[in-house]
């Protein structure tokens, strides 16, 4: 979603673009764009919504495509040879990533969704949202992520070979610990409709991404892949607000009928993040981690791969489902939460320093 030459893995990456900063802005005007076409031609929103095959819904399919496919891109493999130099952190943010948020989210759920909100959320949905929350936790952003260690001065050979691992690592992964938390919630699991979800929006995209990437570099060098990736940058924002009208059109009833739920959905992801956030930075400084790695870790830890979010949650449940709905409440509140991150990263460096120091001579 960012315009990023991160191919060149010594190379610092550019702060913030203006449709990044108001990414909140452009989500909440699509919501609202949503809504409102929703309610004006509910028939064109209902035939996108049945144009399915194999239990994909085609039109989301190729959204996604464009979402993932760019950011995918920006990822060099190869810096998988780098993990061990910075085998700490790596291990601090594997753990975090995989070992804890999904899980602290599945328990976060069952607690607001399941007791604390109960009786003001409608009755049909409370499964469905629990499950969107699930798979907004189960895989670890990609390529916001490369802004955020940029904001934190972070260390960009870490930044890179994490972000590498994670891509790998979520391939194996994200299946079976969604089937896993999904079934501890007793929601049912549509195996065979999540292993096609992991096909189509992780194996496939990666593999696509980095023949691609292969191809551009030996062409033209990096010049020629950064060329690529500012075309393609406004293409894949694009596509995400273009799913999220598409979602609210069909969502717009139901939002309009209970406007209290996306506050309510929220609640969870906000603690998941500054929890999962903190764990990591704690872990880090415990660790003796210098703090140029310490802060992208734990950024790292907290953000998500919303955009697979919400692939899948339409895919396993449907555009009217409330997976697909809290999945979009992810995409709402992540700039803004992940700034304060930032801040809070970046206000506390020699406090951080200091611990460090100690553990380290330990």
């Amino acid at each position: 979603m960012s315009d990023l030459a991160v191919g060149t893995s010594s190379a610092k990456t550019p702060s913030m673009g203006t449709f990044e900063r108001y990414l909140t802005v452009w989500v909440a005007l699509s919501i609202v764009v949503g809504i409102v076409l929703g309610q004006l031609v509910p028939g064109i929103f209902h035939a996108i919504g049945s144009a399915t095959a194999a239990e994909v819904n085609l039109p989301i399919a190729g959204l996604v495509w464009l979402m993932i496919v760019p950011m995918l891109l920006k990822i060099d493999l190869g810096a998988l040879g780098q993990v061990g130099g910075h085998w700490r952190g790596i291990m601090a943010t594997v753990g975090i990533n995989w070992l804890v948020k999904p899980f602290s989210m599945a328990l976060l759920g069952w607690l607001f969704i399941g007791h604390v909100f109960r009786a003001f959320l409608p009755a049909d949905q409370l499964d469905s949202y629990m499950a969107g929350l699930i798979l907004l936790a189960a895989a670890p952003c990609t390529a916001m992520v490369f802004v955020w260690s940029n904001l934190v001065d972070g260390e960009p050979h870490f930044t890179l070979s994490q972000v590498a691992l994670n891509d790998v690592i979520m391939i194996v992964a994200f299946a079976p610990i969604v089937g896993l938390l999904l079934g501890l919630s007793s929601i049912a699991v549509p195996w065979n409709t999540l292993l096609l979800s992991v096909l189509l929006y992780i194996v496939v995209p990666v593999v696509v991404a980095q023949v691609a990437r292969r191809a551009l570099l030996g062409n033209g060098g990096q010049p020629a892949l950064d060329r690529i990736l500012r075309i393609l940058a406004p293409l894949s924002l694009s596509a995400l607000l273009l799913t999220l009208v598409l979602l609210f059109g069909l969502q717009g009833e139901q939002i309009v009928r209970q406007p209290t739920v996306i506050a309510m959905l929220a609640v969870p992801i906000l603690v998941q993040v500054y929890f999962n956030a903190g764990l990591a930075y704690w872990l880090n400084r415990r660790l003796g981690v210098d703090w140029c790695i310490a802060g992208p870790s734990a950024l790292i830890g907290a953000s998500n791969f919303f955009e697979l979010a919400v692939a899948t949650a339409i895919a396993l449940f449907g555009f009217q489902s409330g997976a697909a709905l809290a999945t979009v409440v992810g995409v709402l509140v992540e700039v803004p939460v992940m700034l304060t991150v930032v801040k809070f990263v970046r206000g506390s460096r020699g406090w951080y320093e200091a611990g460090a120091r100690r553990a380290d001579k330990v």
